[in-house]
């Protein structure tokens, strides 16, 4: 008894450390997508087709750090509950997941048209029908989700659930790894990547032919795909971190689905799950470093939030000299 106290502590500290972290990093994505949402209200130059994507985007990491990381962190911690119900918690982190990643692709398509079409985009991409598209996102999100609650689980492994039908909840418990592998990975994340990788390629090469075109025959390049160029680039790296933070997890389930024997470290687990969280406070970052405007519109949020006028003013509905609608400046 006293040989295995070492041990013990030891675990309990990886999982002190690793529930401090995750509380780090929820109250980061929760604070900054907030005002991800906040600053796309206040600034009507930023009301456009791409932002509502974005605010889309915003809202299921606002729900990481709501929903998704207090769940990772009750699973991680191994409670006795109903079978059902820690899968229907497993489920609730793949449909936030997979409603990122939707939101990604159709950010993609977005700017792909506005690019391949800039004429005819404002007829073809209406308000509304992004709209439907934000909504068939989360729609999908949450049917491809539950997929595992309607049989694709470990319900009838054997040994896996005792007399009164609780179980230690734990995420690979309750989750089939084929399921993670096949469908979840391969699936629903790879493909979708692979698809935004070939748009964005696609993207830079048509702005770069539009560019040198315009530059040999008036030695001026365009300031329209100058911009889209810019907003491209930010996007990009949107796609490029949630591929970085969120492939060390997935590598690690296909590990243990391909090489069963292959032991794979708590420690070394809690790292991949922790980055896949860190993305959702990375976003806001991106957005307020790489998008002049909604820098400004983040400055003057703040400025106003620290520094209260003495005399009484009207609130705004928009942010001084952001209320033309016009296309965003970088």
């Amino acid at each position: 008894m006293m040989s295995s106290s070492p041990g013990i502590k030891v675990r309990e500290h990886v999982d002190m450390v690793y529930i401090s972290m995750e509380t780090a990093i929820a109250v980061a994505s929760v604070m900054g997508n907030v005002l991800v949402v906040l600053v796309v209200c206040v600034n009507r130059a930023l009301r456009d087709t791409t932002f509502s994507f974005i605010v889309s985007l915003a809202v299921a990491d606002i729900a990481v750090g709501v929903l998704v990381i207090p769940l990772a962190i009750i699973i991680s911690l191994g409670y006795n509950t109903h079978f059902y119900t820690c899968l229907f918690f497993s489920c609730l982190l793949l449909m936030i997941t997979q409603s990122s990643i939707l939101s990604l692709l159709a950010i993609a398509i977005d700017r792909y048209l506005r690019v391949k079409i800039p004429t005819r985009y404002s007829i073809i991409v209406t308000q509304g029908r992004v709209y439907v598209a934000v909504c068939l996102c989360w729609i999908l999100s949450f049917l491809t989700g539950l997929v595992p609650m309607i049989g694709w689980n470990n319900h009838d492994v054997q040994g896996n659930l005792n007399i009164s039908n609780e179980i230690i909840c734990e995420f690979t418990t309750v989750m089939r790894m084929d399921y993670m592998v096949y469908f979840n990975f391969f699936g629903l994340v790879v493909t979708p990547l692979t698809i935004m990788i070939i748009l964005y390629a696609e993207i830079f090469r048509m702005i770069r032919r539009q560019l040198n075109r315009r530059a040999e025959a008036t030695c001026d390049g365009d300031r329209y795909f100058q911009k889209e160029l810019k907003l491209a680039k930010s996007l990009a790296l949107v796609v490029l971190l949630f591929i970085v933070c969120w492939l060390p997890i997935h590598v690690m389930n296909c590990i243990s689905f391909f090489y069963p024997k292959c032991h794979i470290p708590k420690f070394v687990m809690y790292i991949g799950i922790f980055m896949s969280h860190v993305n959702s406070a990375l976003n806001p970052m991106v957005y307020a470093f790489r998008i002049k405007r909604f820098r400004m519109t983040l400055i003057q949020i703040t400025h106003r939030c620290m520094f209260k006028p003495t005399t009484p003013t009207p609130c705004p509905t928009s942010t001084p000299g952001f209320s033309e609608k016009v296309d965003i400046n970088m």
